[in-house]
């Protein structure tokens, strides 16, 4: 049987070959098309109409699914080669569902009808979302216009896939080995320790470079050679652009995703992209994003400012740096921490280790919510891929997940959450979700134990959190459960609360055991960090402000003739504190908005901030009347039942109202960022 035609259970990775996908993909689409010429003739009840064709649209997304999955994590020719040639059926049937006019007219007779005040809150929410998504997919445009708006989510389709498959290679085709081991003075031993074994693998005496984080970020950090620092960032700052192989040139599909996009808006009657894409969001209109935006640039530049003034001071004086250059910036940031606050990263990476890491990680889940998480079994992609069950008190099975946690060749970049299956109420039951995380930590070296950076633990303790959203939803109708029909500038909510239990002293002294010797990170240390927890915030908040004016200015107001490349060279000149080289390419490599569906979102990051930080606030308030501080089950309850279960089945804030008990307010995200 073709494993990804078997939905009986977890996906058999094992299993899975790139000649299964085609046949699997055109028997699902055959046996969909048929199903929708027999729904146009049922009657318009859930029942009916709407939960058959959930069912057929589960069994696509999660095949479908499952060869995304791989695509991402364990990319081959032969994948690649069969996921390019299904990817245009994919986009060609949605585009199909999304302006067909039989299905719009059924379920506008459903939402017409006397059952649909009786249907649960949920159901009502996911026919509401489906008439807006309907009219969103061109059902309401002249027939002789509906062929040429599937062409344009064809074309965007492919044009995404090819945008990170890009990237990938050109991130993969670079390497540099070095021969001589002074040229690598100032990298902490255990990175030295993972070139020499990267270089053995390929037969080679010394230490390889890459581009992957684990490789490429310690350089900029640690690295004395200033020039190896230059090098490393030119090659990574100008990846899939001209300077490359033009093949991998992401320069040109820039131009044809925008050209694109802004037909699309065009012919569903928007002025822009922009206003399409908030159409689904919280935020009402790009005026009212690019307004927060600003307010929020303007308090945090004065604080970036005296950033970059005690940066390009210290460098001078003490660095010998009387020109900051942007391939100095992560070096001397690290060279001034070490002076101001007496420790390093590295001092303090000694002390992650990734299984105790994961062990304090899961304490707070436990301590929260009263779940329990275990070792599980299922079929992998991949050697270092784990798999957990998470448990309540009762032993029933709330979920399960997929940890893949290190770098590899085939494998894209960044870190991510994705569903693998979605609760829902089936004949046979509750069918439990489970969920991929994903991230591309150093694996372990030299015969020890993998360890993370804290930047590391707090990116795992965020990707947890969507998973959580994922995992822990108690919505049973498919199109609003977990993170299903959520607002995506709110989808960051649960994943930025996360990121908080990092710099509880609680939490953190319970996953730590120096490599070494085993001993818990000291106080002292960790109030150290703590002190340094707002160490260039302004920085980092203006560059996060950068790329979300970038963004959606770039899918709003982009002015005829200007490049993606003009538009942000602007937009630094008006926000940054620091310029980089002209030859840096981020557009080329920013693959969240032109492959990753952030498109006119990722403004998301510092919106659904506001609510996070408030949300924790809460937290923060309840904790001195709770013996375990933060770790608080009743808040943790509270935050579970009106933010976790309730997924996508109603507005996000109404869910933050139902927790916090009233509007946000950004007081609190000042406040963790040291700019009240």
């Amino acid at each position: 049987m073709n494993p990804l035609l078997d939905f009986s259970g977890l996906p058999r990775y094992a299993e899975i070959r790139p000649e299964h996908v085609t046949p699997a993909i055109d028997r699902i689409l055959a046996e969909n098309r048929a199903l929708v010429a027999r729904q146009l003739h049922a009657a318009p009840t859930w029942e009916a109409f709407v939960a058959p064709m959930e069912d057929a649209n589960e069994r696509l997304s999660r095949a479908w699914g499952q060869v995304s999955h791989l695509h991402s994590v364990l990319d081959s020719p032969e994948l690649r080669e069969v996921y390019n040639e299904n990817l245009p059926k994919i986009t060609q049937y949605y585009a199909e569902l999304g302006q067909h006019e039989g299905l719009f007219r059924q379920f506008k007779a459903l939402a017409g009808a006397s059952e649909f005040a009786s249907l649960a809150p949920a159901r009502r929410k996911i026919i509401d979302n489906e008439l807006r998504d309907f009219l969103l997919g061109g059902a309401d445009l002249e027939d002789e216009k509906k062929p040429r708006f599937m062409e344009i989510q064809e074309e965007l389709a492919k044009l995404s896939a090819k945008f990170e498959e890009n990237l990938l290679d050109a991130t993969r085709a670079w390497s540099k080995l070095i021969t001589d081991e002074a040229q690598l003075a100032g990298l902490p031993d255990d990175t030295r320790a993972m070139f020499q074994e990267m270089a053995q693998a390929d037969g080679e005496h010394g230490w390889k470079l890459n581009l992957q984080a684990p490789s490429f970020m310690p350089i900029l950090q640690y690295c004395e050679n200033r020039s190896l620092r230059e090098e490393m960032y030119r090659a990574y700052s100008t990846r899939a652009a001209e300077f490359g192989a033009a093949e991998l040139d992401n320069t040109p599909l820039i131009s044809s995703i925008l050209a694109l996009k802004q037909e699309e808006a065009r012919m569903l009657g928007f002025d822009s992209y922009a206003q399409v894409s908030l159409e689904s969001k919280m935020a009402e209109s790009p005026a009212q994003v690019l307004a927060f935006l600003d307010e929020l640039a303007i308090r945090a530049k004065p604080y970036a400012e005296r950033d970059m003034a005690e940066l390009r001071a210290f460098a001078a004086s003490t660095l010998q740096l009387p020109e900051l250059q942007a391939w100095d910036v992560a070096y001397a940031s690290e060279k001034l921490r070490e002076v101001r606050y007496a420790y390093s990263e590295n001092e303090v990476k000694q002390y992650f280790q990734e299984g105790r890491v994961l062990a304090g990680l899961f304490r707070v889940i436990e301590s929260l919510y009263g779940l329990s998480i275990v070792p599980d079994v299922a079929p992998v992609w991949h050697e270092d891929v784990r798999f957990y069950a998470i448990h309540d008190p009762a032993g029933n099975r709330v979920g399960q997940f997929y940890l893949d946690l290190h770098a590899r060749d085939t494998k894209r970049g960044g870190a991510w959450m994705d569903d693998a299956i979605t609760r829902r109420n089936t004949d046979g039951g509750i069918q439990t979700p489970v969920a991929y995380l994903n991230c591309n930590f150093t694996r372990p070296v030299g015969g020890k134990p993998a360890l993370l950076t804290h930047d590391d633990v707090i990116t795992l303790f965020h990707e947890f959190g969507h998973g959580l959203h994922h995992l822990m939803t108690q919505v049973e109708d498919l199109g609003v459960s977990g993170i299903n029909g959520v607002e995506w500038d709110a989808v960051e909510l649960p994943s930025q609360f996360m990121e908080n239990f990092c710099w509880e002293w609680d939490v953190v002294s319970h996953m730590t055991a120096h490599v070494d010797n085993g001993e818990t990170l000291p106080r002292a240390l960790f109030d150290k960090m703590q002190a340094a927890r707002n160490f260039q915030a302004g920085m980092q908040t203006l560059r996060q402000i950068e790329f979300s004016l970038f963004d959606m200015h770039l899918h709003h107001d982009l002015a005829p003739g200007q490049t993606a490349l003009g538009l942000l060279g602007e937009i630094r000149r008006r926000v940054a504190v620091l310029i980089p080289p002209d030859y840096n390419r981020f557009p080329n490599n920013f693959s969240h908005i032109f492959a990753g569906g952030y498109a006119a979102g990722y403004y998301s990051y510092k919106w659904a901030e506001v609510l996070s930080a408030d949300a924790y606030s809460l937290f923060e308030e309840e904790a001195g009347s709770h013996v375990g501080g933060v770790l608080n089950p009743e808040v943790g309850h509270r935050f579970w039942s009106e933010i976790l279960a309730q997924g996508g089945s109603r507005p996000a804030l109404e869910s933050f109202k139902a927790f916090r008990g009233r509007e946000p307010t950004i007081d609190a995200l000042l406040r963790h960022n040291g700019m009240a």
